[in-house]
């Protein structure tokens, strides 16, 4: 019997694990070995030693994938796993070294959803007011659905949003990358620029910045995709052999 492909769901900030339960399924249906982290959202060097950790259980080749502010944790935590082949970035940040969230999101007009992000509080992390989480992160999710995100909402370390990437694992590692076309948190033509830059290919999906919540399939099908392309590699590579 094949061995199967591992994937990995990295999710990003004000969100968790969870967030994935409707594309783990559609995974699942398709033979894939499927894990979803659960990052502290501490730090931006804790969430890569957790997602780390996780890599290292893998046996086999490995999708990692990751939405959002993931989409730096999973740059960070591919090097120096030489089970991951493939990256996805699902409506997230492929920043490049020395790069951070903060200062790009001071590169041109703040994105809408940018105005219900709340100041960091006493213990120095962010959060997204309840009432304007819907329209600005899932403005396309089911409301009742989208109030219950708002409410259990994980929030993010003002360090993960200031601290600067490392080396990123795109740069050898092939990618992929969901461009969300209605997007409050990372505005399209941000994404679109770090897709090129990256290299990575692209889809675009008419959907908020929650798109593996109101899009599961569409995100689902990029996973695989890239899940079914590294597997032809492999196997053309040991055909040749």
């Amino acid at each position: 019997m094949p061995q199967k492909t591992n994937v990995v769901l990295v999710h990003g900030a004000w969100a968790d694990g969870s967030s994935w339960s409707k594309v783990i399924p559609l995974l699942q249906q398709r033979s894939l070995n499927v894990t979803a982290a659960q990052i502290p959202l501490t730090s931006l060097s804790d969430d890569i030693a957790v997602t780390r950790n996780l890599l290292a259980k893998q046996k086999g080749p490995t999708v990692l994938v990751g939405h959002s502010y993931a989409g730096v944790v999973i740059s960070g935590a591919a090097n120096d796993a030489p089970n991951v082949q493939a990256l996805v970035y699902i409506a997230a940040f492929g920043l490049d070294e020395g790069e951070s969230i903060n200062a790009l999101s001071k590169q041109g007009s703040a994105p809408a959803g940018a105005a219900a992000v709340l100041p960091p509080d006493n213990q120095g992390f962010l959060w997204i007011d309840r009432d304007g989480f819907p329209n600005a992160f899932a403005a396309d999710v089911d409301p009742v659905e989208a109030r219950v995100m708002a409410a259990v909402q994980k929030p993010l370390s003002i360090n993960s949003f200031t601290a600067t990437s490392g080396p990123p694992a795109w740069k050898h590692i092939r990618s992929w990358y969901m461009v969300a076309t209605q997007d409050q948190m990372i505005p399209p033509q941000a994404g679109e620029f770090m897709a090129k830059r990256m290299g990575a290919e692209v889809r675009k999906v008419a959907s908020s910045h929650a798109a593996m919540v109101s899009h599961p399939k569409e995100v689902a099908d990029l996973i695989t995709l890239a899940a079914d392309t590294m597997a032809d590699a492999a196997q053309s590579t040991r055909v040749s052999a």
